[in-house]
């Protein structure tokens, strides 16, 4: 199974950990299960949060300006800070910041679930993001250092495995979890895998550290980073509130292209620099990292909207929303033996193209769509394009780096990855709020419409929400109001949806143009040993 919520090299962070620590059979049996809950906790959360959006945004009364905060609070501190939550971990000790990731993050979730409002729901969310960088590469440096070589792509199908299950009973459990109890119960579910996760690591987890880790942790170069992407992604979402000419948004993107210029600056000088810029000399490796970029935007951007459409167009229960993740989840993995024999190049370009077709049927079926047609056929196609795409995506990357450097270049496309969907969530959400919109403004111009259907029209925009309460005391309006605002949403969707499409498209022409045919060499005997 591959799963949607990992990020695309994490199997090589594994496999390229240092630090190897002397353990018995049984306790690596207990390093595993702590590494798989960790996982367990991380994929649930991020996989729930977006089915329950709907329910947060109509309950909290919020734009989806403000909702799109609720992803990218987290987004934002995994997309700055995940280098350095592992660099932490290499210099303090893994079990150590392991264990206080994990506990920041289950308190956290707990203040998730607890939130009486939606600023303390974006403070907590920051708070998670916080412990996510630090027990995310913690965990699978973790798995690295504890296992050999000869038993290392065993332990890592294992964590793997369950970490795709993780991903899939994800959505429809949180979906559940909507329709049945509330969404404020969708973190509580966090704690619970938490505890035993810490009583494992304290009492069977060998600490570990990485002997050649470079001296420092650089943490300036995180925060110039948090700043850069923080400012652009706010300058994102508040564009469709504000005159494009309004000087405050242009002072945010501004700010945040001098922070990115500084970070960059800083990284060329760093002792110990977070995003070595020598490995970007490699064609290959630009371009792999560009194409990640592109494809997971366009992944992150749709599944961001696709419940909205799914729960507020056609009205589908929570439940069944998450299930449609669930032809994604299960296509099988693509052979790295076929990449002996062609070579990373052309399912690089072939599996984006497929996902791209899978966008484009998604943006074509409208608000009568069927949900085999509309919505199981073409998220099975994207999950078969994306199965195609990420074993020789992650080929390309440890090829295109010298082998000392496969573990920092596995975790910078990791980071590119995190900031593909901190971007994406931005820029789909206000293209997607810009269509709505523009499609409510047409929606007025009908003639016959009350002063009251008018009046429930306008007082939807900006908000992605179909609430009942807009249309209750309508009567013989009722069903023009929900007609036209179901449509105009769907057009918001749709535009999105095109976008993704085109997004994996350019991704497969930076395949095209960047990969060379002779790139992916043999890996088959390291992946399974």
């Amino acid at each position: 199974m591959i799963n949607p919520r990992a990020r695309p090299c994490d199997e090589q962070v594994i496999r390229s950990s240092r630090g190897t620590v002397d353990s018995i059979t049984r306790e690596r049996r207990w390093v595993l299960a702590a590494a798989i809950l960790a996982s367990v906790i991380a994929y649930i959360d991020e996989s729930v949060v977006n089915v329950a959006l709907p329910a947060i945004a109509k309950d909290l009364a919020t734009s989806l300006a403000v909702i799109q905060w609720v992803i990218n609070a987290y987004t934002l501190c995994l997309a700055a800070f995940l280098l350095v939550g592992g660099a932490a971990g290499d210099h303090i000790g893994r079990r150590r910041i392991f264990v206080v990731g994990i506990a920041i993050f289950a308190a956290a979730s707990v203040w998730c679930g607890l939130s009486p409002n939606v600023t303390q729901l974006i403070t907590a969310r920051v708070l998670q993001g916080i412990g996510a960088v630090l027990l995310i590469p913690c965990s699978l440096a973790i798995i690295g250092a504890s296992f050999p070589e000869t038993e290392r792509g065993r332990a890592i199908g294992t964590w793997a495995g369950f970490s795709a299950i993780a991903a899939a009973v994800g959505p429809v459990l949180g979906g559940w979890i909507v329709d049945h109890l509330a969404w404020q119960a969708i973190f509580l579910i966090n704690p619970f895998l938490a505890l035993p996760a810490i009583w494992i690591a304290l009492r069977h987890v060998p600490e570990s550290r990485d002997p050649e880790a470079p001296p420092g942790i650089d943490w300036l170069g995180s925060l110039l980073a948090l700043g850069g992407l923080g400012s652009i992604a706010f300058a994102l979402i508040d564009l469709p509130q504000r005159d494009t000419r309004d000087m405050s948004l242009v002072a945010y993107f501004a700010v945040g292209a001098l922070l990115l210029i500084a970070f960059v600056w800083h990284e060329g000088r760093a002792r110990s620099p977070m995003m070595p810029l020598g490995l970007f000399r490699s064609r290959a490796f630009s371009g792999i990292n560009m194409m990640t970029l592109l494809l997971y935007g366009a992944l992150s951007g749709a599944f961001f909207l696709l419940p909205f459409d799914l729960i507020q167009v056609h009205g589908y229960s929570a439940t069944l929303a998450g299930a449609v993740f669930l032809p994604f989840t299960i296509l099988s993995r693509w052979s790295g033996g076929v990449l002996d024999r062609i070579g990373a190049r052309l399912p690089l370009i072939a599996g984006p193209t497929i996902t791209a077709v899978g966008f484009a049927l998604i943006a074509l079926s409208g608000p009568t769509a069927s949900l085999r047609a509309g919505f199981l056929l073409p998220i099975a196609i994207v999950g078969l394009g994306m199965a195609i795409t990420v074993t020789p995506l992650t080929t390309t990357v440890i090829n295109a780096v010298p082998g000392h450097q496969t573990g920092v270049a596995s975790g910078i496309n990791n980071a590119v990855a995190s900031v593909a969907t901190l971007l994406a969530i931005a820029i789909f959400g206000t293209i997607g709020l810009s269509g709505f919109n523009r499609a409510l403004d047409r929606q007025l111009t009908a003639p016959g419409l009350s002063s009251s259907a008018r009046q429930a029209i306008e007082s939807a925009r900006g908000t992605f929400i179909i609430d009942a309460s807009l249309t209750n005391s309508l009567g013989a309006d009722r069903p023009i109001v929900e007609a036209a605002l179901k449509a105009s949403l769907a057009d918001g969707i749709r535009i999105s949806m095109l976008l993704a499409a085109v997004l994996a498209l350019a991704s497969a022409a930076c395949a095209e143009f960047t990969i060379r045919p002779n790139v992916g060499r043999r890996i088959a005997d390291q992946a399974n040993a």
